[in-house]
C-alpha cells in the first residue's frame, strides 16, 4: 500500500494492490470504505457507481471505470477501481504508461493544487479524458481519409473500414459515458459547491468537449453509411436494369429462333430461297422496334450512357 498526501496534508491518495492480503486487511479497517467495493476489488469485477450520503461531510462514492481500452481487442482493457471521500481517494495501482504523456510526477504536481480528494480525483479524470481525446484525434485522421475513399474507391473494403470506424466511435462513447456519470454524481454526492470548483469545472468542460467530438463523429459515420447505402442501392438498381434491358432486347431473336427451330412439315419459310436473310431482317426490325419503344418510354435512361465525369 502506498500513500501520497497533497495540499499540505489536507487529503491523501491511497494506492492498493488487490492481490495483496496485507493491503486488503488495511483497507478493510479504513473508515467510509464500502464492503461490496472491497469484494469487487478482490474478485477483479467492475462495480457500478454507488454512494453513501447519510452523514454530512462523511459522504463517500465508489465504483470503477475503464481508463484504457484497445479498440481491436475487448480483453485488452484496464480498469480503475476507486473509492472517494472528502479527505481520501483510494484506487488500485495505475499504469501511467497507458495514459498519453502522463507520469505520476506530473499528475502529483497538478494534484498538489487540489484542496480535497474530490478535486484531486477530478484532475485525474481530466487526464484520462485528455488521453481519450488523443485517441479521438487519431480517429479524426482515419475519418478524413475514409470520407474521400467513399467517393473515389467505393467498394467492399471501404464498407468494412466504415464499419470499423463506426465500431470505434461506439467504443469511445462507451468509455466516456461512465466518466460523465461520475462528473454528474460528484455534485449529487458532495454538493454543488465542490462540483463548481475550478478543477471540477475544467474537467467537466473537457468531458463535454470529448462527448461533442464523439457525437459529431458518430453523425459523420452515420451520414457516410447512408451515402454508402444510396450508392450501393443505385449501383444495384443499374445492374438489374441493365440485365433486364439486355434480356428484353434479345427476346426477339430468342422468340423467332424458337419458332423457326420447330421444323414442322408445313413451314413454308424453310423452303424459301431468301428465308435466311428474311429471318435476319425480321429479327433486326423486331429488335429495333422494341429498342425504339423502350427509348420512347425513356425506360433505358442512363444504362446506355456512362459520362466520363461520373462522380460515384
Amino acid at each position: 500500500m502506498k500513500k501520497n498526501t497533497f495540499h499540505f496534508g489536507h487529503w491523501e491518495w491511497v494506492h492498493i494492490d488487490p492481490e495483496s492480503t496485507q493491503d486488503m486487511e488495511a483497507l478493510d479497517g479504513m473508515p467510509n470504505v464500502n464492503k461490496n467495493w472491497i469484494k469487487s476489488l478482490q474478485e477483479k469485477h467492475n462495480s457500478n457507481l454507488e454512494m453513501e450520503t447519510t452523514d454530512q461531510d462523511e459522504e463517500v462514492m465508489w465504483g470503477s471505470v475503464i481508463y484504457h481500452q484497445d479498440v481491436e481487442d475487448q480483453s485488452e482493457q484496464t480498469v480503475l477501481q476507486y473509492s472517494l471521500s472528502h479527505k481520501r481517494l483510494i484506487t488500485n495501482d495505475i499504469d501511467f504508461s497507458l495514459l498519453y504523456n502522463l507520469t505520476d510526477t506530473i499528475l502529483f504536481k497538478k494534484m498538489q493544487k487540489a484542496e480535497n480528494a474530490i478535486e484531486g480525483f477530478m484532475i485525474f479524470l481530466g487526464e484520462i479524458v485528455a488521453s481519450f481525446l488523443q485517441g479521438i484525434d487519431a480517429l479524426e485522421n482515419d475519418m478524413h481519409d475514409l470520407l474521400w475513399r467513399v467517393k473515389s474507391k467505393n467498394n467492399d473494403q471501404v464498407l468494412d473500414q466504415l464499419m470499423d470506424r463506426r465500431h470505434e466511435v461506439l467504443i469511445w462513447r462507451n468509455l466516456i459515458i461512465p466518466i460523465a456519470e461520475i462528473r454528474d454524481a460528484i455534485s449529487e454526492a458532495f454538493g454543488e459547491e465542490i462540483a463548481s470548483s475550478r478543477h471540477c469545472l475544467r474537467t467537466s468542460q473537457r468531458i463535454d468537449r470529448c462527448r461533442t467530438l464523439i457525437n459529431e463523429y458518430a453523425e459523420e459515420v452515420r451520414e457516410m453509411v447512408e451515402l454508402e447505402t444510396v450508392i450501393s442501392s443505385h449501383r444495384g438498381n443499374e445492374i438489374v436494369k441493365t440485365l433486364t434491358i439486355i434480356t428484353v432486347l434479345f427476346s426477339p431473336i430468342a422468340a423467332w429462333g424458337a419458332l423457326w427451330a420447330m421444323r414442322f412439315e408445313v413451314m413454308p419459310e424453310i423452303t424459301w430461297k431468301y428465308g435466311y436473310p428474311f429471318s435476319i431482317l425480321v429479327i433486326l426490325l423486331s429488335t429495333w422496334a422494341l429498342y425504339y419503344y423502350l427509348k420512347k418510354k425513356d425506360w433505358i435512361g442512363s444504362v446506355l450512357k456512362n459520362p466520363k465525369g461520373k462522380k460515384f
